[in-house]
């Protein structure tokens, strides 16, 4: 399961905002909607907000199928308030991931529109650009996903890693140890995959992220021999069964998600 990964970063570091802290604590249960509520004041003409509330509707929309209409509204918020070239580039980056997935999950072929966003978003960042990392690895996510074309996918996950690390992006690490694992996976070095996996998932459960925390066991137990391979996959069934089947595309994988309340659904 190597397709469809986190991006952006995540933390509930002692010193975050409590508003940060609290959309968060939303995004890792798979409440984006909840998430982005809490940003939509800010949203309104703030570009940093704006952008994050733009990541949490598209990160729903790659989970769950669904939200779509959401996104692109957020989207041309972030990209109509964004004044500086970074806030640009970063606007197009969003879209440029927003496209993405929606050619990924068959909902409407948009690669030339992902391909063309983010070549516009590398063009308006700065080199230094915080933005950058997280751009690298999207064009990692096209490369590997979309264009079938692993050398250029291990060349842009790999920039990204090196810049999570600068960076102490943690989320966005775990997303590059997951990609790179799964390169090496399809080239059939087991051991290297295996702890790219394991590497992944740590970070996910260190940080709290639980919605993208069965993705990384599905992953890691690919890897590895039985019954450490079926207790990995038991573990992702239940934490997929208690976030009411999200991520949507790992059913396929697991058993059939527990009815979630309504008070908890986001």
């Amino acid at each position: 399961m190597a397709h469809t990964a986190m991006s952006g970063s995540g933390t509930t570091a002692d010193d975050d905002p409590p508003l940060q802290t609290a959309v968060w604590r939303l995004r890792s249960r798979a409440c984006w909607t909840d998430a982005a509520a809490l940003l939509e004041h800010d949203a309104r003409t703030g570009p940093a907000a704006a952008l994050q509330r733009t990541a949490l509707l598209t990160e729903r929309c790659l989970y769950t199928g669904q939200g779509w209409t959401d996104a692109e509204d957020a989207l041309r918020t972030a990209e109509a308030i964004a004044r500086s070239d970074d806030e640009r580039g970063s606007a197009a980056s969003e879209r440029g991931h927003l496209a993405y997935a929606s050619t990924l999950l068959a909902v409407r072929d948009r690669a030339d529109e992902a391909s063309v966003a983010l070549s516009r978003s590398a063009a308006l960042l700065a080199p230094a650009s915080p933005a950058r990392p997280l751009l690298d690895f999207r064009r990692g996510l096209i490369a590997q996903n979309i264009a079938d074309s692993p050398q250029s996918a291990r060349a842009a996950f790999r920039r990204a890693h090196a810049g999570a690390a600068n960076l102490g992006d943690a989320l966005l690490l775990s997303s590059t140890w997951r990609h790179l694992a799964a390169l090496a996976l399809r080239e059939g070095e087991a051991a290297e995959a295996r702890h790219g996996f394991a590497e992944s998932l740590r970070i996910r459960e260190e940080l709290g992220f639980l919605v993208g925390t069965a993705p990384a066991l599905i992953s890691l137990a690919e890897t590895e021999e039985e019954p450490e391979a079926a207790r990995l996959r038991a573990e992702a069934g239940r934490l997929f069964r208690l976030l009411g089947g999200v991520p949507t595309w790992l059913a396929p994988h697991l058993g059939p998600p527990a009815p979630r309340p309504a008070a908890e659904a986001g």
